[in-house]
């Protein structure tokens, strides 16, 4: 039932239960506020929102004076003060706020030392160092670092570079070619101009487009956008700065430009059916999550759009003489020194976050996974079109360029695919990039800064196309982008 003031007619909430008080009865109404009582005005009237806390109202005719059962709606006229007084912005009490940061802290240690645990078994102890020097505030940091670290994916990549062999991984190229002839009749071409003109060419069967379309417009497909923290040439990867023609200005152009895009990317009136998951580096989490809300996320329902940090590992250093160990290198002795796993951490994310579960829940059935990057096309209703026709679980968009380079990728798989791989973290196969980091060390109980001009370290890097060593060639279709 409706809860309106008599006097203006506003809004005030909704009644969600009803309780015997004795003498009287109690309404308890959710108010129509997404926050508290920050919101209330000056004549003591709740701005108009989502759903936010609970407030009691005496079921007294001063305060309730009309009732209308036919129409569900009651007016009420509350004496000044009494909805401010009765509101919990956050709907708990001291006592309930404190029990539940006890809780948290509890789950938070107990997490702490399973991280420990595991980072020990991998003869990392010198991470803790920093546990014994500086500020509260400083070694909270590092608590924080090694809870949110992948234990799971750190062994695996160390497990990797530890096994002669066990890092070698079939890229697109080679899947391509030692399965050409398998793929044939998995394979469909269609030129760039068609994409991007939005035409359907002769070649393209019309039912495809249909299918395509239908399961786009009726929320069945997901989007996943990865900016990309690197660009590529050849196999050497740079992280882009932010200063830089390829930083971060740049990166959000190239976002904000295919999201306006609406005759190559998702049509305005289909994106609000459409889940969307956008994966970014630390660095630019909150400079996109801005570019969303101040285009009003881009015609996407803000309650079905997700930011999550990309996937970073620990820089290691080389192998100990004796122990044949690769260390962590620190940053400071409170911070490891980390970076993008490539566009392979994609899979473990999604994995780790319970997305797949949310998306489940949404009755997803496809979820396209596309970095976001100047070589875009879209073809989005092609690709999904023509792997649902052909009973397919993997959909490939490939072209020159995309061929080339392993951060360029518009990967469509069905949840049901994506869910089992994502648990399959064994099947990724990460190699080490050599690179150049300064860091510091501990010598004789002080800290050391190190500032080399060779390289002196390693990044880990996986890509996203590892899933392919253990995929079967029938599951797999390839949409060839042409000029």
């Amino acid at each position: 039932m409706k809860v309106f003031l008599k006097e203006t007619g506003d809004l005030v909430g909704t009644v969600v239960n009803v309780f015997d008080n004795a003498a009287s009865d109690l309404l308890q109404v959710m108010l129509n506020t997404s926050v508290g009582a920050e919101d209330m005005t000056d004549e003591g009237v709740f701005n108009a929102g989502s759903s936010g806390p609970l407030v009691w109202i005496p079921f007294v005719e001063a305060i309730v004076p009309d009732v209308d059962l036919d129409e569900r709606v009651m007016k009420i006229t509350p004496p000044k003060g009494l909805l401010e007084l009765n509101v919990r912005p956050d709907g708990m009490s001291k006592k309930e706020k404190r029990q539940l940061e006890w809780k948290e802290r509890k789950k938070f240690q107990r997490r702490l030392i399973a991280a420990k645990k595991q980072l020990c078994q991998l003869e990392q102890q010198h991470v803790f160092h920093g546990f014994r020097h500086g500020e509260k505030d400083q070694r909270d940091v590092l608590a924080d670092q090694i809870v949110g670290l992948n234990t799971k994916l750190f062994q695996q990549a160390m497990r990797n570079i530890s096994e002669p062999g066990s890092s070698k991984s079939l890229g697109l190229s080679e899947f391509i070619r030692d399965n050409a002839t398998s793929l044939t009749r998995n394979t469909l071409s269609v030129t760039a101009d068609s994409i991007a003109m939005g035409e359907i060419e002769e070649r393209v069967d019309e039912s495809l487009l249909e299918d395509g379309t239908q399961s786009i417009s009726k929320g069945k497909v997901a989007m996943v956008l990865v900016v990309n923290a690197y660009t590529n040439e050849g196999m050497q990867f740079e992280p882009a700065s932010a200063g830089s023609p390829s930083g971060e200005d740049t990166s959000l152009s190239i976002l904000k430009s295919i999201l306006l895009d609406d005759r190559r990317f998702v049509k305005l009136e289909d994106r609000a059916m459409m889940p969307i998951i956008m994966i970014c580096p630390t660095n630019e989490l909150k400079s996109i999550e801005e570019l969303f809300s101040e285009q009003d996320y881009f015609s996407f329902d803000r309650d079905k759009v997700w930011f999550l940090e990309e996937e970073k590992l620990p820089v290691i250093g080389p192998a100990s003489e004796l122990a044949c160990k690769h260390k962590i290198l620190m940053k400071s002795p409170w911070e490891m020194l980390q970076t993008s796993v490539g566009s392979g951490g994609v899979l473990s994310l999604l994995g780790a976050n319970y997305m797949l579960e949310s998306l489940s829940k949404l009755e997803v059935e496809y979820v396209e996974v596309l970095s976001v990057n100047e070589r875009y096309i879209g073809g989005h209703t092609e690709l999904c079109g023509f792997v649902k026709s052909r009973g397919g679980h993997v959909g490939i968009q490939i072209s020159a360029d995309r061929m080339s380079s392993e951060e360029a990728y518009d990967i469509l798989f069905s949840l049901e695919y994506l869910k089992k791989i994502t648990k399959q973290i064994d099947k990724l196969h990460f190699y080490m990039i050599p690179a150049t980091s300064s860091h510091v060390e501990k010598i004789d109980k002080e800290w050391i800064e190190v500032s080399p001009s060779s390289p002196n370290a390693h990044e880990f890097y996986c890509s996203i196309y590892s899933f392919l060593s253990s995929c079967s060639v029938g599951e797999v279709c390839v949409m060839e982008i042409t000029e």
